[in-house]
């Protein structure tokens, strides 16, 4: 292990998580935090921390030169990005390593390929991954764009290049919705990433959201089998699970190996997630997009492999080899996560942040909550609503629902409004029970549950004034 101290590049549950790894394996941290963030449990964890910015992401948590230059000062020898911020910024993996230290993740080269996904998708079909029909590159032009869709044939969704999280997205299900769409995407696209590049693929309507975990060490890959991440909002993930119950074994078998070719096909290091759409109708699988940093679900594969992923990528940056063979990977069980957010389900998930006069935390076997909460503490209204995730496992999937109902009903967090309630309606619902979702399911149901959910969100939370601030 060649890291001594690591600097850690990012804030909130996942700076918490990323701390007490490096702690696990004796090494120092450094937390980087915005003055919005120095009361944060991070801060509090790690062993020194020093203040980058002002709350603007902006100007603290993207600011590069800041971070390199605490780095720096601190005496750092490796940068963990954990996941959003300059998680996937190239030029910044590019950077540290031009500075001497060490990035935990991919290369600069691997982020690159894959983040521009219209590169991502030629790499996969190279590496006989299934890919959505649709364009074969980047589509500068609506009139391009039109010409390939009139091949393809409606509905298709026109997509970022650059793109993730859901944005610079649009589905069109006639020509003039294309043409109205198509500019609307590419505005998006160059806001969000700077950079306007689009393509355009078939939509799968009906499919499913199926993930799978590898590890890679730059030479040797493993899978740690798949996730279904399929109940979304706004093309966000609410709910997780490991392993995905809508898979044929024979599926699986071939899902996870197509991943692993991926990864292999671009010397991948470290964590990394491929995703795929699935058609459980006709078992087939497409390439979605690779996310090449630790992801906020991996709890659910830690929880069914028993593989401390975000310890397993600080050996590899450390100039360890992977030190599981593929045969030792086996899944027993199955587990849940829910993500916490401070939104009101009540209000159209109006953003709620604020200060926690109480916390109650579930306990028991097979419960797990990450996060960056303690009582007092006073969620700024500046950032992404995660609060934490609730993971739960059990020994098949009807008993981790079960346990999820109950260590729903033991968290509360007082003093700001969460999306607890959304969770406990979620895990009694009789379809979700049944595994009867897709990536479409959740936002009718929601529509339709509107009323159950406001009844369900008590006060004091009903009595706030929500901010919208973020």
């Amino acid at each position: 292990m060649t890291i001594k101290k690591l600097l850690i590049a990012n804030r909130g549950e996942i700076a918490v998580r990323i701390n007490r790894a490096a702690r696990q394996l004796g090494i120092a941290t450094m937390q980087v935090y915005s003055k919005a963030d120095k009361d944060s449990l991070a801060v509090r964890l790690a062993d020194e921390a020093v203040d980058i910015g002002p709350p603007q992401a902006s100007k603290s948590y993207l600011n590069q030169e800041a971070i390199l230059a605490a780095a720096k000062a601190s005496g750092a020898d490796a940068i963990h990005p954990g996941y959003g911020f300059l998680a996937e910024n190239a030029t910044f993996a590019a950077a540290v390593e031009a500075a001497g230290l060490t990035f935990v993740g991919p290369t600069a080269q691997s982020i690159r390929l894959m983040g521009d996904k219209v590169a991502a998708r030629e790499v996969a079909a190279a590496a006989g991954v299934p890919t959505v029909p649709g364009s074969r590159g980047r589509l500068e032009s609506a009139e391009a764009a039109f010409a390939l869709v009139e091949t393809t044939g409606f509905p298709v969704m026109i997509k970022a290049a650059a793109g993730g999280g859901g944005r610079g997205i649009r589905i069109a299900r006639t020509a003039e919705e294309f043409h109205h769409l198509m500019p609307q995407a590419q505005a998006e696209a160059l806001a969000a990433f700077g950079d306007g590049g689009l393509y355009v693929e078939k939509l799968v309507e009906g499919a499913r959201h199926i993930e799978v975990q590898v590890l890679g060490d730059g030479n040797d890959v493993i899978h740690c089998f798949e996730r279904e991440c399929s109940l979304q909002r706004r093309r966000q993930k609410v709910w997780e699970e490991a392993p995905s119950p809508s898979l044929t074994p024979a599926v699986r078998g071939l899902l996870c190996a197509s991943a692993v070719a991926l990864a292999k096909a671009v010397n991948y290091r470290g964590a990394g997630t491929i995703e795929y759409l699935y058609d459980d109708r006709s078992h087939e699988f497409y390439f979605l997009e690779m996310n090449t940093r630790i992801q906020v679900e991996h709890p659910v594969t830690e929880m069914v492999t028993g593989i401390d992923l975000v310890v397993e990528m600080i050996r590899i940056a450390g100039g360890e080899r992977l030190r599981i063979r593929q045969d030792q990977v086996q899944v027993e069980g199955h587990s849940i996560e829910v993500r916490i957010n401070a939104e009101d389900p009540a209000k159209g998930f109006m953003p709620n942040p604020g200060t926690v006069s109480a916390l109650s935390i579930p306990g028991g076997d097979g419960v797990r909550f990450d996060s960056m909460l303690y009582a007092g503490y006073t969620v700024p209204p500046f950032y992404d609503s995660l609060l934490g995730k609730l993971i739960v496992h059990d020994r098949d999937r009807p008993s981790a629902i079960a346990r999820l109902i109950r260590a729903l009903a033991e968290l509360e967090v007082e003093g700001l409004a969460t999306t607890k309630p959304l969770h406990q309606a979620l895990a009694g619902d009789p379809d979700v029970q049944a595994s009867r979702f897709h990536t479409a399911w959740l936002e009718p149901w929601l529509a339709a549950h509107a009323e159950t959910l406001a009844a369900a969100t008590t006060p004091p939370f009903a009595t706030l004034t929500p901010t919208t601030a973020r």
